[in-house]
This record gives structure tokens, sequence and C-alpha cells, in this order.
């Protein structure tokens, strides 16, 4: 039960209900694994979103599940806002999990059967011919067996150091000579980590005498060193073999007193993350007895056990939908299209200054944002360039631009987050490359994660004059995953807008109090303030005449006084749109709750990452963009920004895309009051409409806008697609 306040001040009881964070996440993966079994997506596409699939569920079991076992570990029976105790949820996910890895697998073997039909064959150990034996043997004592170590696991020690989420064979060893082993006391068990630093998928030689077309025969690594790991074991004999993966907790944060050693302190949590508790085994193979006997050796329960149907570890079977050869069993490309290219003998900086420039990726290329920096780091009149840096890619453009910068002799100030999960040792490299460089790096803020994501670049112009370039986005500086991940950026030179970015940058690089800003919110101090502020905003000026309107776009939406204040404005008659690609702790379409409030996920070719809100405000439309999901850790833990969309064009521009999501019907799924996800159909006779599509149609209009020569002025406006 929360208590709300009535107009006359007077307090009553409203029950609000709630679904369980947990719970709502794994139903992502669901919608994830339905674009698996969707037929209409070509055989490889379909493999992808099985490897995504698992790649999610490694994640959310080394930080969900392992925070809940580390509850129940301290006897915490705290329920979560759903009513749930940590025990409860992992009974619910626990099941829910088994359920979804039985339709993977039964996913998977459709979509492998296919491909075998297509000449991409995954030939396992039991279909290997005499002749692949005799090649995959020798391939394994040249390539394979030199780079194996095996391990004795003797009855009661600890389980040696077996990492994390790493491939390995058990082998369960009986004496030769000494006949069937009866009992455990007869038996020994050995493991051997599968090589890591390998390719995994071995190409063997064509069928004997095969007519078929030429394509590709793929063998496991992890099935060779089943195969033939009885050579490491000379005396013994092989009774049971298991392939097997154990899933850490890496849920455990740094010492964030460790100020002078910040950077050791965080190098010892990525060595603490390979040996830390065990949260779950998953296996392949037919000795669920063998299963137990090292689960029970790594402390797990029965529930722990997952077995998999199939080779286990589908995330690099992302390799396979990259295999070339095979476009014609992927999507019809979409190329990306290139934007924001200056007219010849003008600047990047001439373009921005003549008004706001909003990119939106995949669609677009990501080079404008590599393009202003590489600008700035070589530009004789830019003189300093202020960046956060949460996550990058290894080899990224923009981390080299910031260290040639920087011995240009340029002031970079880059703040290094440290501290973003999985990420930490690549940015742990690159914040020593910008330090070498003489670029001032900060890393990170004590308690709190920069998740901002902003560029400033400070200019020397004509007659002395300092002008600022700002680039703001809701997704990472990383140009590999924005080949990949949908989101927005923009570059202004508005004075306000940059101004507030200064005072931003010298927030967290310095000992600056935090000041209120008038466009810029910024995370844990009044993003979260505002934003219930304009949604109570919206409750106020809605009337039957003329209804309120919110649309919001989240990757995730669970923070409690964000629900409450949207349960708020749906009473108050305020409608309210929400596309939520993941975890949704609201429930819609509840009488007296949430009747007016709608929620839809879309599950397409790219993933949906940027985070966008708009507010009818009695006709004053208010737009932003935010780098901020509505979760407590973002709101309240995080430093994030939201900042709004001021010029005419490009908020006609991000309305039109905030819209669309609203009226897809091809790759939607709707939210119901009883917490599962119904399939939006088009109506009939009408053709289905992808928001992703329309996207990517709509840069090359405008592309094809921009290059044709224009022999009068013409004026196009993209209409609004109608609200369901």
């Amino acid at each position: 039960m929360r208590n709300t306040v009535t107009d006359k001040g007077t307090e009553q009881k409203s029950p609000r209900s709630y679904f369980n964070r947990e719970l709502s996440w794994i139903e992502f993966n669901a919608r994830v694994l339905e674009e698996a079994f969707d037929k209409s997506n070509p055989l490889l596409e379909r493999l992808k979103f099985l490897s995504i699939v698992s790649s999610n569920f490694d994640e959310f079991f080394m930080v969900r599940v392992a925070s809940l076992k580390a509850q129940v570990r301290v006897a915490d029976a705290t329920p979560d806002p759903s009513g749930k105790s940590p025990v409860a949820q992992l009974a619910a996910l626990t099941k829910r999990v088994a359920e979804l890895m039985a339709r993977q697998y039964d996913c998977l073997a459709e979509v492998l059967r296919g491909l075998e039909k297509e000449h991409l064959a995954l030939v396992r150990q039991s279909a290997w011919s005499v002749t692949d034996r005799r090649w995959l043997e020798a391939f394994f004592a040249d390539r394979v067996f030199p780079l194996l170590t095996p391990l004795r696991l003797e009855e009661g020690a600890s389980f040696p150091s077996a990492g994390n989420l790493r491939n390995h064979v058990a082998f369960l060893l009986a004496e030769e000579g000494t006949g069937p082993a009866t009992n455990v006391g007869e038996t020994r068990l050995a493991i051997v980590q599968v090589p890591p630093n390998i390719e995994r998928f071995v190409r063997m030689p064509p069928e004997s005498g095969s007519e078929r077309a030429p394509g590709a025969r793929l063998a496991l690594i992890e099935d060779l060193v089943a195969a033939f790991g009885h050579r490491l074991f000379p005396g013994w004999a092989v009774v049971e073999s298991l392939i097997f993966k154990i899933t850490r907790d890496a849920d455990f944060g740094v010492d964030e007193d460790r100020d002078e050693d910040f950077v050791a302190a965080m190098e010892e949590v990525l060595a603490g993350r390979q040996n830390s508790y065990p949260v779950r085994l998953t296996y392949c193979g037919d000795s669920p007895s063998l299963a137990e006997r090292i689960g029970l050796a790594l402390g797990l329960e029965s529930s722990d056990l997952y077995r998999a149907n199939g080779p286990i570890d589908l995330r690099s079977f992302v390799e396979l939908a990259t295999l070339e050869g095979f476009d014609r069993l992927r999507d019809t490309p979409w190329p990306q299209v290139k934007s924001l290219e200056p007219p010849e003998g003008s600047s990047i900086w001439d373009e921005i200054r003549s008004g706001d420039q909003l990119l939106h990726v995949p669609y677009e290329f990501f080079d404008p944002v590599v393009r202003f920096l590489e600008e700035a780091a070589n530009d004789p009149a830019v003189l300093a360039i202020k960046m956060t840096l949460y996550r990058t890619s290894g080899s990224s453009p923009i981390a080299r631009a910031l260290t040639r910068a920087a011995r240009n002799g340029k002031q970079v100030a880059v703040l290094v987050e440290l501290k973003a999960r999985f990420d930490e040792e690549r940015n742990i490299t690159w914040a020593s490359r910008l330090e070498q460089a003489g670029a001032i790096v900060i890393y990170g803020i004590a308690r709190l994660k920069v998740h901002a994501k902003a560029a400033l670049v400070v200019r020397r112009e004509e007659e002395g004059v300092v002008r600022r370039y700002l680039h703001l986005s809701t997704g990472n500086y990383n140009e590999r995953t924005a080949r990949l991940y949908a989101d927005l950026s923009l570059f202004t030179a508005d004075d306000d807008l940059c101004r507030e970015a200064s005072i931003f940058f010298n927030m967290i690089t310095g000992y600056s109090a935090v000041q209120e800003l008038r466009l810029l919110a910024v995370a844990p101090f009044d993003l979260k303030s505002r934003l219930i502020s304009m949604i109570r905003r919206e409750a106020e000026r809605s009337t039957p005449e003329s209804p309120g309107l919110i649309m919001a776009k989240v990757n995730a939406l669970a923070d409690l006084e964000v629900i409450d204040a949207l349960y708020d404005a749906s009473r108050a008659g305020a409608r309210i749109l929400l596309n939520i690609r993941g975890i949704c702790a609201l429930v819609p379409g509840v009488k007296g709750q949430s009747e007016n409030i709608s929620v839809v996920s879309i599950v397409g070719r790219y993933l949906e990452h940027s985070r966008i809100v708009y507010f009818r405000n009695g006709g004053a439309e208010e737009l932003y963009l935010s780098s901020a999901d509505w979760l407590p850790r973002n709101l309240e833990r995080r430093v994030e920004l939201m900042f709004p969309i001021l010029g005419e064009r490009t908020k006609e521009r991000v309305h039109g895309i905030l819209a669309s999501y609203f009226t897809d019907t091809a790759k939607a799924h709707k939210l119901l009051a009883s917490g599962a996800w119904k399939r939006v159909r088009p109506a009939e006779g009408d053709k289905p409409f992808s928001a992703q599509a329309s996207f990517y149609e709509e840069v090359k209009r405008r592309r094809a806008l921009e290059e044709a020569p224009q022999h009068e002025l013409q004026v196009r406006r993209k209409p609004t697609p109608e609200l369901p």
C-alpha cells in the first residue's frame, strides 16, 4: 500500500500494483526469442536472436540473480514492490528461465536443420563419419591438445579455478582394467578448460564425394575436447563426460574509499569476478549425475543446474550469423546513410552554427561524431575538449582523437567511467593512454557512475571570439555498437545549452557546487524531480475537453515514484503512451489506476536504445532526449543528463520518430494488465508498419533531397503518424 493525498489535503490509502522487475526483464528476452521463432526472419537473423537471448541471460545471472542470492545468503526476506520475497523471486525466475531455455533449444534445432538444408551444417559428435572423426582427431592432436590443462577434482576439495563463462569438459575416469565403475569411490573426476583463445568453430573438409553446393561444415571445439580428451589421461578410461560452463557473481563493487589507488582496486574487482560465487551451471550431455556432482562441488542447488538440449553458450553463434558466403540467409542490408557533410569549403563548425543537427544511428553513419572530435583534435583554433566516456570500443577512433588532441597541445579533460560494468578493463587501458598523452583524466566520481554522454569543444574564432560546440547523446561513444543500437544525438552551438554544459563539466570534474540549470536536468540532483514535476504538470493541465498527453520511450521503467506520478496523471485523464524496451514494473490498463496508460515494446533489427520524452503541456509542447532510463539506479545513483530539443526542425523530426513507435504493427508487442505481452497486428487489409523500416526510408529520402539539384524552393514536411 502507498499513500496518496487528495486535493482537500486528507490522506487516503490507495493500493498500487507493480510487476516484478526481474520477471519483467525475463519477458523481454521472451520477446527476443519470439523473433527467433518468426519464420519471416531469415535463418541467420533467427540464429542471431538466439545468441542475444543467451548473452542477455548470462548478464542477468551474473548481476540480478547474483544479487538475489546474496540477499538469501544473509536471510534478507524483504519483498520487492510486487510483494515477492527474494526466495519467491528466485523460484519464479528459475522456472521461467527453464521454460524459455527449452523453447530456445527447440528453436535452435529448427534453425540448424534449416541451415543444413542451405549447406551450412553444424556437425555434432554423434553425426561424425569415420572420415570426419579421423580428420578431427588429427586436427585435435596438432592444434588443440598442446593447449589443454587437465585439473583433478578431489572428493571434498575446493573446486579448481574455472573462471567465469568459460566452456569446460568434465571427465569421469576409472582406472583401465578395473572394469566398469560401480560407485563413486572407484572413479575420479577431472575438468579441462576449452581454450578460449582459438576459434570455436572448426571448418571441416567437404563430405567425400559430395555433390552438394559449396557451403560449410563446422564442428565445435568443445566436441573435439570431449571426444578426444581421453588422450590427456593415459591409464584411465573415460566413463562419462560433460560439457559445462559456470556463471559467477559479477554484482560486487569496488572499494569507493580507495581514491589513491582506484585503478588497482578496479583491477582487483576484475580478477575477483573470475572466481566469485557461482550462481548457475549450464551443461549439455547425457550425464545429469555428473552435473549434480559438479554442482555440489560448487555449492549450487539442483535448481541452479540448467541442461541445454544442444550446444551451450550460444553467445558466440553470432559468428555464424556473419559468416561470409551466406548473405541470402540474412536480412536485406540497410546501408547506412551519410549525414552532416559540410559543403566543400566549409567546416563541421559552420554546419553546426547554421542550426541544430540531429543524428539518428544506425540509420545514419556515426561518422559525424568521430569527425566532430577528429576535426577538434586537428583544428588549430580549438582550445579545449571536455568529454565523458562510458563505453568505447577497443580500437576507438574517438579515444584516439582525444589522445591526438592532447598531444597537439589542446586542453583535453575526459571523465572515463571505470565502473562501466564489463567494460572496466578497456576503459582502464584508454584512461592510461590518455593520461600518457597529457590529457586530464578523471576516473569517475565516488559512489556514482557517470552515464551521461556529452562532448564540448571550445574554439577561438574570428576576432578572438570564443565559441562552444556541443554534442549530447542518448547512446555511448562506441562506433561499433552505433551500427546495432538505435540512438539519437544532437549537435548544437546554442549559447545557453553550451554554457550549461560547461557548468555541468565543472560540476563533475572539479569542486563546483551543484548548480540548478534551466535547460539541462542532471541526475542524481534534479532530473528525477523535474521529470515528476512535468508529469504532475500534465495531470494538472489535463481537462476532459483537452486531455494531456505524455509520450515516452525508455529502455526500462521501475522507479516507483515515477510510476506513481504516471498513475496519478492517468487518473487525472492524461493520456500516456509508453514505449519500454525491457523492464516495465508499471501495470497498464487497470481501472482507477492506469486505464489511460498504454505500454508497447519493439524488438526488431536494431536494439532500441534511445530515450525520448514528450509533454503536450497545454499546447506549449516540450520534447527531451536523455541518457537515463527510469530506474532508481539511473535517477538516484548515476550522473545522467536530460536535454531539451529546441530547434523547430529537429523537434519536428524527433516528435515524428517518437510517434512512429506507437503505430508499429510489425515488431511491436503490447503489455496487458495480466503481465502478458500480446503481439500487435495490423488491421485486416492493412500492411504491417515497421517503425524501424520507416526510419531508414526517411533518412534515405532526406539524403536524396539534400543531394538533388534545387531549381526552385520547395517546402516538404513529413506528416506525423496518427497515434493509435
